[in-house]
């Protein structure tokens, strides 16, 4: 079956099961499956073919889901964009993926016009009244008719184009056809225990890879039901699980954070979870001790993985969080891994090497990047270029990326150890460590300090608190306060960004 035959399906067994909730619009599954079919129809009738691009910049939305199962029930290449990204940034992804046609929301369509120059793309799809005459409404767009489009889409046909967060250079698309993003939320239904009645409220962008295929894709599959916040807001999440009795929640590291400061936290009846995710970037031990304890359950899941695996890699499960916490796991269904050297040798417990991957997931190439597919992917396994150490029972923990390695005074500084160590002190709210040159040393151990509301660091006082838990070469020789880290959409800190804002603030 392909990605659209299984929302047909479930709207033809519970054809009144509630599917979707979305800013007070709300659909059964067969209300779903015909405003899905509507839109696939009405893309035909527009002269989409099979196997073309459609680029969608959108937030969360219901209307992100129809376009998203639109383009799957046609046989379309999805290609979910970032819409955070400059126009300049965004053409380079409309022009490599060979996108023809976009469908965006009406506060991104001046971001589109731009962008969209110099591109193969014919049409232009607002979901609102377009500004500009050319563009078409997501009304006008939808056929009369809501049957199954008549297109044949087998398993192996291309379904999406996800592009990397870009966090060292220009995002590779990582392409997938339907059979593997199938077997990516079968690893997450096996891994997590999802079942058919579930409650998932979708937080972190649909354009991301975690948030559309390990739940949402995962979700409909089962028949669950969708709630959809088109931004992040602490307290309107905390309402929603307490109204909604929302059972599987996944965030990102900075989204728990903020959860818990919101000062009334404790008092929201959030009983509901069942489990809860995290993933798209490390996150703090402290940071995870503090959200079992708002939750009240032991029943969180470390999702460590890679876009370019669907995204898929390793997961540390309840048992591992109560077992060998801190860690970032072991690999789960259909997923093997390895920590190896440079030679691609098997490294020896306590070592460092890099973290590879072998997968039924695995993207099938980058787009249209043949020399960089070659790169990541040598003899099934995939490079991901994550320093990892693994354990005698299996258990790897990912120490940093290669390139964000510090090496201090001939030693190796990795900074996922040093970052855990000062989120324990009582007023650090979000920190990033990178190293900046240095004459003596080479490189300089630099943390970048976001304080918590009200609190001001003293520096003297934090290296002490540093030393009592880290060796003297891992002590961060700089200190710079900041309010804010730059971050992507997926929540990973921009760390080359930072390298070169804190080394303006030096000279």
């Amino acid at each position: 079956m392909n990605i659209g035959d299984h929302l047909s399906r479930n709207a033809r067994k519970f054809p009144h099961r509630l599917a979707i909730e979305c800013e007070g619009r709300a659909y059964t599954y067969g209300q779903f499956n015909r405003e899905v079919n509507r839109l696939a129809n009405g893309l035909l009738n527009l002269g989409v073919h099979k196997g073309e691009k459609i680029a969608f910049m959108m937030k969360n939305s219901d209307y992100f889901v129809f376009s998203f199962f639109a383009a799957a029930k046609i046989g379309a290449v999805a290609v979910p964009v970032n819409f955070r990204l400059t126009p300049s940034e965004v053409h380079y992804i409309f022009d490599q993926s060979d996108t023809v046609l976009v469908i965006c929301d009406a506060e991104f369509e001046e971001t589109v016009a731009a962008a969209k120059k110099g591109t193969n793309i014919q049409e232009v799809i607002v979901v609102d009244a377009p500004k500009q005459a050319e563009n078409r409404s997501y009304q006008e767009a939808l056929a009369d008719i809501d049957d199954e489009p008549d297109i044949e889409v087998s398993e192996q046909d291309d379904l999406e184009i996800l592009y990397t967060s870009g966090t060292t250079g220009r995002p590779k698309g990582a392409l997938f056809d339907h059979d593997r993003i199938f077997k990516v939320s079968l690893t997450m239904i096996v891994n997590m225990g999802l079942k058919a009645d579930e409650r998932y409220l979708h937080l972190a962008p649909l354009f991301h890879s975690a948030q559309l295929n390990l739940f949402l894709i995962a979700g409909v599959v089962l028949g669950g039901q969708h709630y959809i916040h088109r931004d992040f807001h602490p307290v309107k999440t905390l309402q929603a699980i307490q109204e909604h009795k929302i059972t599987h929640l996944f965030a990102v590291p900075a989204m728990y954070n903020f959860l818990l400061q919101v000062p009334n936290a404790a008092d929201y009846d959030l009983s509901s979870i069942r489990r809860c995710g995290y993933g798209a970037a490390p996150m703090a031990p402290e940071l995870v001790r503090k959200s079992l304890e708002l939750f009240k359950t032991d029943q969180f899941y470390n999702l460590c993985g890679l876009t370019e695996a669907g995204p898929g890699g390793i997961l540390l499960d309840p048992t591992g969080h109560r077992h060998h916490f801190g860690k970032s796991g072991k690999a789960g269904f259909l997923t093997e891994a390895r920590v190896v050297t440079e030679e691609g040798i098997d490294i020896a417990p306590g070592a460092v090497g890099e973290f590879i991957l072998r997968s039924d997931t695995i993207m099938k190439s980058y787009y249209n990047k043949p020399e960089e597919t070659s790169k990541a992917v040598k003899n099934g396994w995939l490079y991901t270029g994550d320093l990892a150490t693994i354990d005698e029972k299996g258990y790897i923990t990912i120490v940093d990326r290669k390139k964000d390695m510090i090496i201090s005074g001939g030693e190796n500084v990795y900074s996922a150890e040093v970052e855990g160590v000062l989120f324990e002190h009582p007023a650090v709210l979000d920190v990033a460590i990178i190293g900046l040159p240095d004459e003596v040393w080479g490189e300089a151990v630099c943390a970048v300090i976001v304080p918590k509301e009200g609190c001001v660091i003293d520096e003297l006082e934090l290296r002490g608190f540093c030393r009592q838990k880290l060796a003297g070469y891992k002590v961060p020789r700089r200190i710079f306060i900041e309010a804010q880290l730059p971050r992507n959409a997926s929540g990973k800190i921009l760390k080359y960004q930072l390298r070169q804002k804190m080394n303006e603030k030096i000279v």
